[in-house]
């Protein structure tokens, strides 16, 4: 069995999970030191924060003062840096066992308001119509724009069995839309699978957790018992996957690589600098594999994407990823609280960043063909966020070809007309069976 020991960084998509610890002061150990201080900027700090003390129009302690002070130095540096007190420190946490209490949606901020970046298989918000791309306006009577993410994230969860009320506004409608969600205890499973055919598996992974590698071999095994013992071709589907912990995507690469770079990650700091190599063992013995992607596939999930592509391991199908190629850090901080900081881009074993500019399939589906609606709208991509991080390099050309959530097939129903890339995928590995055959 492939292991899946080696968690050690996150990937985060705005509020997505897994944490790793560092001390704060270990990673800035070997920063040069400045060679002057910015004398003339520390002292209209200083101004500015004895101003807001004596005129604002409300008591303001020195502590809440320094916490914002905190939150928009960070939130100034790209999207996903964020200063976490005790109580968000604590909500991190539990996200990396896959239950929660909520909606079941990924979330960011943009331009002031929640932005949807992936709804969550099998959640309230899934099955309420909640979208990826949906920009929510309002939670209850409250106007978003007013709120903090995290105070909305907060909202949001509340107690289960109770009910909120998202006022949303949708591409390509022309007024906001009203959805009422009940909260419920969201169990988060990571991995499905299920048969196609006689010989072709499916897998789906809805994020990373600690345990996916684990689960994936399970499931894999499975499928092998259900085939007589083997699989002729497998789907991976990562669509709107919004990522997770390094560490499982790691691992999952692992599992139908035989060797080779899987990734690595590159930043300022010594301990930033990582590469991770692929074990011996490809779970399905080189069966043909096909992975879906589209625009809410992101960070964890164009790991694996980018890893499979590049050894040439499996074909690519479906439409651009997200592009979030960046490495977050979490450093709890003395006081219970906790700094998360991009600390790393990640790179596929070609050495692509594929940061703000995501992963090109090797063939590409029309978005609109398999969409779930027959509204039109602009997927949110990483490149989209206000003070996103750039690719890190200057264009040029990248090695490679320039070349929906999945919804169980209800019985009677074409394959095809459930699923448009799915078909696409199956049709795809029984021709790649078919030239492997001709050339043995």
């Amino acid at each position: 069995m492939k292991s899946s020991s080696r968690f050690i960084l996150i990937l985060a998509m705005g509020l997505v999970l897994g944490f790793s610890f560092g001390m704060g002061g270990s990673v800035l150990a070997d920063r040069p030191e400045s060679k002057t201080l910015p004398l003339e900027e520390l002292r209209s700090f200083s101004e500015i924060f004895g101003k807001i003390k004596g005129d604002y129009v409300e008591d303001v302690t020195d502590e809440q003062l320094l916490e914002y002070a905190i939150r928009g130095m960070l939130s100034g540096l790209d999207p996903h840096s964020a200063f976490m007190n005790e109580e968000e420190f604590k909500e991190l946490q539990v996200g990396t066992t896959g239950e929660f209490g909520g909606l079941g949606i990924e979330v960011g901020m943009e331009d002031g308001f929640v932005k949807v970046v992936s709804p969550i298989d099998d959640t309230p918000a899934q099955q309420a119509g909640v979208k990826a791309g949906d920009l929510v306006i309002r939670l209850d009577d409250a106007p978003v724009q007013e709120l903090e993410l995290s105070e909305a994230v907060k909202i949001m969860r509340g107690k289960p069995g109770t009910d909120i009320t998202l006022t949303i506004v949708r591409e390509g409608v022309d007024k906001p839309l009203k959805v009422t969600i009940t909260r419920a205890i969201i169990k988060v499973k990571s991995v499905k699978s299920r048969t196609l055919e006689n010989g072709y598996g499916y897998l789906r992974i809805t994020n990373f957790q600690n345990h996916t590698t684990e689960h994936v071999e399970r499931a894999v095994s499975e499928l092998k018992a259900e085939n007589g013992g083997s699989l002729r071709g497998l789907v991976l589907d990562l669509r709107n996957n919004p990522g997770g912990v390094l560490g499982a995507a790691v691992g999952v690469a692992d599992a139908f690589l035989e060797d080779g770079l899987v990734v690595y990650t590159d930043g300022r700091a010594s301990d930033s600098k990582l590469s991770f190599k692929a074990t011996p063992e490809d779970i399905v013995k080189r069966a043909p594999m096909v992975v879906l992607i589209n625009s809410g596939s992101a960070s964890a999930s164009e790991i694996v994407a980018g890893a499979l592509q590049d050894h040439k391991r499996a074909v690519i199908m479906g439409t651009p990823s997200f592009g979030k190629g960046s490495v977050q850090t979490i450093f709890p901080m003395s006081n219970s609280t906790a700094v998360k900081l991009t600390t790393a881009r990640y790179y596929t074993p070609s050495g692509r960043s594929i940061q703000a500019e995501g992963i090109k399939p090797d063939i590409t589906l029309d978005a609109l063909t398999f969409a779930e609606s027959d509204e039109e709208f602009v997927p949110l991509k990483e490149a989209d966020l206000n003070h996103h991080l750039s690719n890190g390099k200057e264009k040029e050309e990248q090695p490679g070809k320039d070349v929906s959530d999945n919804q169980e097939q209800e019985e009677g129903e074409p394959l095809a007309s459930q699923d448009y890339a799915l078909h696409q995928a199956l049709t795809l590995l029984k021709g790649l069976n078919i030239l492997q055959a001709r050339t043995e």
